[in-house]
């Protein structure tokens, strides 16, 4: 009888509670078309939530208010500058709109895609961590509403969007109303951000990859604030949001995702051992 795969036992398979969790444990390689209907209904869910949390504009505007004041005790008041430097040059300001409103999607996805083609084995694992930032990010939407600064009563700064007539931000001009204004903290396009940043230089093999993945999140930070969609306070919240997702996929596997092997044998076998990692 031939020897079986590496990773793979003839051993009978153990049907109790702790078997189905070990099994339900072990990444798997994944299916095309389930991932492409679980990322759309998993994000119609948290868009659906996020913008069913009520407003409460009024609390949101009075913790805009002391965060700002925060900031100001902490010495670190410095949004409204990097606006105004942003907004004095046109062709700077337009092009943050436009990276506001489309990279936040468009990388993530284009990671998203990465992981399934070229990292299976981890795929599942870091696609967990991504979906444990979202979900806790609906808990500071929920119990902390923010209004953004571009919003604050009697605040100095400019909807960049609106006095540039730049399309995209759902936070803006027309689209306003398909979004909840007061949402805030944490900041996702951060949480999104730096969950790409830290796939791309744990895992890029070119070091251009690997220097894209620290810029990306530093970027989008400048963006976020000179836009005036953020306090940089905020990234702090995305960026704690990204550490509980960690915590969760480590929870979960038993290992952080990047330490995972790299391939799986077949559709839905199982992993590898580390040989391929």
């Amino acid at each position: 009888m031939p020897a079986a795969p590496q990773g793979v036992t003839d051993a009978p398979q153990d049907r109790t509670g702790a078997g189905l969790l070990r099994r339900l444990r072990t990444p798997r390689r994944p299916r095309f078309w389930f991932e492409i209907l679980l990322i759309g209904v998993s994000y119609w869910i948290y868009s659906l939530i996020r913008n069913a949390v009520p407003e409460q504009k009024a609390l949101a505007l009075a913790n805009a208010d002391g965060l700002w004041r925060l900031e100001h005790h902490l010495g670190m008041a410095v949004e409204d500058s990097v606006n105004h430097a942003a907004n004095s040059v046109t062709w700077l300001i337009v092009g943050m709109n436009y990276y506001y409103a489309t990279l936040h999607f468009l990388v993530t996805l284009g990671v998203l895609v990465w992981l399934y083609q070229s990292h299976p084995g981890r795929y599942a694992a870091t696609r967990l961590t991504l979906f444990a930032t979202t979900a806790v990010a609906l808990l500071g939407y929920y119990f902390f509403p923010l209004a953004p600064p571009r919003l604050m009563n009697g605040g100095d700064f400019v909807d960049t969007v609106v006095v540039h007539h730049t399309w995209g931000s759902m936070a803006s001009g027309d689209l306003k109303h398909m979004s909840n204004q007061y949402a805030a903290m944490p900041s996702m396009h951060i949480g999104w951000s730096l969950w790409c940043g830290l796939t791309l230089f744990a895992l890029g093999t070119v070091r251009w990859v690997r220097a894209l993945g620290l810029l990306y999140p530093v970027v989008t930070l400048t963006v976020i604030v000179a836009t005036a969609n953020h306090f940089w306070l905020d990234a702090v919240g995305g960026t704690l949001c990204v550490s509980v997702g960690f915590a969760a996929a480590w929870l979960w596997y038993g290992a952080l995702p990047y330490a995972l092997p790299r391939r799986v044998t077949g559709a839905g076998g199982p992993v590898l051992l580390p040989a391929e990692a």
